[in-house]
């Protein structure tokens, strides 16, 4: 399931305290931007670039931003590549501190489903308006899952229980994009997403454990966080959230089961802003460059992404119309 613009055709190259806890997350994102701004001095992408991941080490945008790292150095693409970390408020004070490098093109920002949610929850002042869009490279999927002993053995039994007495089924998921799917799912059902009893777990696996040790009844999550329980046995698979089925996944689509639940975890690369049509297009070869690599490729295995590619005029128009979709669900929960 690739889709490639084709407003820009281009021939493809083979190659303690919560005060405390504030503080600290302000003084490392501080020091993570000082980083970057020593690195950064506007020259030749090619010579040096600083890839951002907006969280922790560990999660999945720092898997994207440290296989492209290994990439590009791997096959000449960059000659310098250094990773910064940035994690806060859910991406966006790496949002915002990329936004301050306008007209530079050596830092990159990790982003997709999770940093345009962010903007829209926290009412963040610096937006994707504010930055330039490269790239979507790949999108992740949510499964729906129960515990392998489970009285509800499809989609449908699930959504009848918790239509029927919407409080009673606890739902939880590893991050806000995972209620985001919960809540899109609870639309197409017909169930007011306020009445949902949802429990947010601090990451897949918290997820995981909340449905073996029977705090809640259901979860999205994503495929490849889950996919080890699911084979194992431990956990059960009742609907796999994408638009149509994915060669080598074998569980049936929530579209499939008359539910049009289709919201996946894109990851996108973006520059600063302040951009020129030549410097936004040298960029978005280097990315086009590091996808088209064998050690991009053993990562999308690796991960369990899909590679996705959206460009040019088509990645415009795809973020609006996800920014649009992502407020909607936001509003069906009260935000």
């Amino acid at each position: 399931m690739t889709e490639q613009s084709t407003t820009e055709p281009r021939a493809r190259r083979p190659v303690a305290r919560v005060v405390g806890a504030a503080v600290a997350a302000v003084s490392i994102a501080v020091a993570a931007f000082g980083s970057v701004t020593s690195a950064a001095a506007g020259g030749d992408p090619t010579r040096s670039v600083t890839l951002v991941a907006p969280a922790a080490a560990g999660g999945g945008w720092d898997g994207v931003a440290r296989s492209m790292q290994q990439a590009q150095r791997a096959n000449g693409i960059v000659n310098s590549v250094q990773v910064v970390n940035m994690p806060g408020a859910g991406g966006t004070i790496a949002l915002g501190n990329v936004a301050r490098l306008a007209g530079q093109t050596d830092t990159l920002l990790v982003g997709g489903t999770g940093l345009l949610a962010a903007e829209i929850q926290f009412g963040s002042a610096v937006t994707h308006d504010d930055i330039t869009p490269l790239a979507v490279t790949v999108e992740e999927y949510d499964v729906i899952v129960v515990p392998a002993d489970s009285p509800y053995e499809t989609l449908d039994d699930l959504v009848a229980a918790w239509r029927e007495r919407p409080g009673s089924v606890p739902w939880t998921g590893g991050g806000s994009f995972d209620q985001l799917v919960v809540t899109d799912l609870a639309v197409s059902a017909g169930i007011d997403p306020t009445d949902t009893n949802y429990i947010p777990s601090d990451g897949g696996g918290e997820a995981i454990q909340a449905l073996l040790n029977g705090t809640a009844a259901a979860a999205s999550g994503g495929y490849p966080d889950n996919i080890d329980q699911i084979e194992s046995g431990r956990l059960r698979a009742l609907a796999l959230v994408a638009a149509e089925p994915v060669e080598g996944i074998d569980i049936p689509t929530a579209v499939e089961q008359g539910h049009d639940v289709t919201l996946t975890n894109w990851r996108m690369i973006a520059a600063p802003g302040g951009l020129d049509d030549e410097q936004r297009t040298q960029l978005t070869d280097i990315v086009l460059d590091t996808v088209d690599t064998p050690e991009w490729a053993d990562a999308t295995e690796r991960y369990h992404w899909t590679e996705r590619i959206i460009t040019g005029g088509d990645l415009d128009a795809f973020i609006d119309e996800e920014r649009g979709r992502i407020t909607g669900l936001y509003e069906e929960l009260g935000r």
